[in-house]
C-alpha cells in the first residue's frame, strides 16, 4: 500500500485487484476499466471490460471479495454482462466491442443505467442499457444527441459517459436524466494535438467535457428513455492544468458527497520519455466536485492529479503509464461516507483499487467551462433564493 496526500485529499493505493486469467480466453488480452455498483443484496459488482484476441472487448461481472476489515481483497468471476451483437457494437470482419461502462442506479428510473462504449466500423459511440438487478441486461440503444447551437453532438465519436444517479434539472429548470460524456472532434485527440501537421481545433468547446440532459416524464413508457435524444447540452471542464494538457475526460460517475458532486476523473500529459518519433502518454487522475443542484458548474478542481502511473503495473502494459478511473463505491457499509473506493485500469491491462478519503474542508468555487470563477458562497445564496 501506498498513501499520498495532495490537493486535501489522502490517495492510499490498496492493490491490484483483477489480472487475465489465461482460462478465460475472452480475458487474454487484458481486464480493464471496470464499472462498480452495489446490488440489491449489498454486494459490490465489478462490470470489467475483458479483451479478447484481437482486442474483441465484452463487459463481464464479477463480484468483489471483502476481507474482515472492509478491504477489496479479490473477485469472484460471474460471467458476461453484454458482448458485441448489434450493428453498432460490430464489425463486417467479426470485430467488436463493449468498452469502459459506467453504472448508476437511477431511483426515479427503478433500473441501474449502464452507460458504455459501443465500437463498431463508424467509430466508438456511446450506448445505453438497464437492468433491475446488475445481472441481466436490456439493451436501449445509442445515445442520441440534438446539436448544440453550431457544434453538432450526433454522429461524432464519443467516450467516457456517465449517468447521474438522481434526476437533475437542467440549466432552463426541465427535470432531466443528466449525462457527462466526452466527443472526440477531429483534431482533439492527444495523438492529433502533438501532431504539428494536424490544425487543433480553435473553439473551447470542441475540448470539453460534456454535460447533456435527457427531458424526463413520469408517463414516458415506463419510465424507459425510448428515444435516447439527449436535447440540452452544456460545455463543462475544459484542460486546464499541466497533467491534462493534452486531454481530459470523465471517469466515475457522479456520486454525491458533503460538497456536491464528487467525480474522479482522467487527465493526458505527454510523458517525459516521448519524442516525436514515438509518442507516449501518461492517463492520471484528478478530482472534480460538481455543485449538487446546477451540476454544470464546477465547485473544485484538483491543480495536480492525485493518482499519477508509478507502481509497475501502471506503468507496464499493454498502453503505458496509465491510470483510468471508471468505478466508485461509497463505504456506507463501514459507517465511512468520506471514503471512497475508486477502481481503475492499469496500463489498459489490469484492475486496481485505491481509497479516496475527503478531508474535512475544500477550498470550493465555481468555475463554468471558460474559467469564470464565483464565490461558492455567493453561488449558493443565489441558487436558493
Amino acid at each position: 500500500m501506498t498513501e499520498t496526500k495532495t490537493s486535501q485529499i489522502t490517495v492510499e493505493r490498496l492493490r491490484t485487484l483483477m489480472t487475465p486469467d489465461p482460462a478465460h480466453p475472452e480475458e487474454v488480452e487484458g481486464v480493464l476499466n471496470p464499472a462498480a455498483a452495489r446490488g440489491p443484496d449489498g454486494q459490490l459488482y465489478l462490470f470489467p471490460r475483458l479483451v479478447g484476441k484481437g482486442n474483441y472487448s465484452r463487459i463481464g461481472i464479477a463480484r468483489v471479495i471483502f476481507d474482515e476489515a472492509g478491504s477489496p481483497t479479490g473477485v469472484e468471476r460471474l460471467g458476461i454482462a453484454l458482448e458485441p451483437e448489434t450493428d453498432y457494437e460490430t464489425w463486417p470482419d467479426g470485430r467488436g466491442g463493449c468498452e469502459d461502462p459506467r453504472v448508476s442506479y437511477v431511483k426515479p428510473l427503478g433500473h441501474y443505467v449502464m452507460s458504455y462504449t459501443a465500437w463498431s466500423d463508424t467509430g466508438p459511440r456511446i450506448a445505453i442499457a438497464r437492468s433491475k438487478d446488475l445481472l441481466s441486461w436490456e439493451r436501449i440503444g445509442l445515445a442520441k444527441f440534438n446539436p448544440n447551437k453550431t457544434i453538432a453532438l450526433d454522429g461524432v465519436d464519443n467516450k467516457d459517459a456517465c449517468i447521474f444517479p438522481e434526476l437533475i434539472d437542467d440549466p432552463d429548470g426541465r427535470l432531466s436524466v443528466a449525462m457527462l460524456h466526452r466527443p472526440l472532434f477531429v483534431g482533439t485527440r492527444p495523438e492529433e494535438i502533438v501532431d504539428p501537421n494536424i490544425e487543433t481545433p480553435q473553439q473551447d468547446e470542441l475540448q470539453t467535457i460534456w454535460i447533456s440532459y435527457w427531458h424526463w416524464h413520469a408517463d414516458s413508457e415506463h419510465q424507459k428513455p425510448s428515444g435516447r435524444q439527449f436535447v440540452s447540452h452544456r460545455p463543462l471542464a475544459l484542460p486546464e492544468y499541466g497533467w491534462e494538457k493534452l486531454k481530459i475526460g470523465g471517469g466515475t460517475p457522479p456520486i454525491a458527497c458533503r460538497f456536491g458532486w464528487l467525480i474522479v476523473y482522467h487527465g493526458v500529459q505527454e510523458a517525459p520519455h516521448s519524442t516525436p518519433e514515438k509518442r507516449k502518454y501518461l492517463y492520471s487522475a484528478g478530482i472534480m466536485i460538481l455543485d449538487r443542484d446546477r451540476p454544470h458548474h464546477v465547485l473544485y478542481r484538483s491543480h495536480e492529479p492525485v493518482l499519477v502511473p508509478s507502481l509497475p503495473d501502471e506503468l507496464l502494459g499493454t498502453v503505458d503509464g496509465v491510470v483510468f478511473p471508471t468505478g466508485i463505491d461509497r463505504r456506507d457499509d463501514l459507517g465511512q461516507p468520506e471514503r471512497f473506493d475508486v477502481y481503475y485500469g492499469m496500463a489498459d491491462d489490469k484492475i486496481g483499487v485505491a481509497t479516496f478519503t475527503l478531508p474535512d474542508n475544500l477550498d470550493v468555487k465555481s468555475r463554468d467551462a471558460h474559467g469564470l470563477t464565483l464565490q461558492f458562497k455567493e453561488l449558493h445564496s443565489r441558487s436558493h433564493s
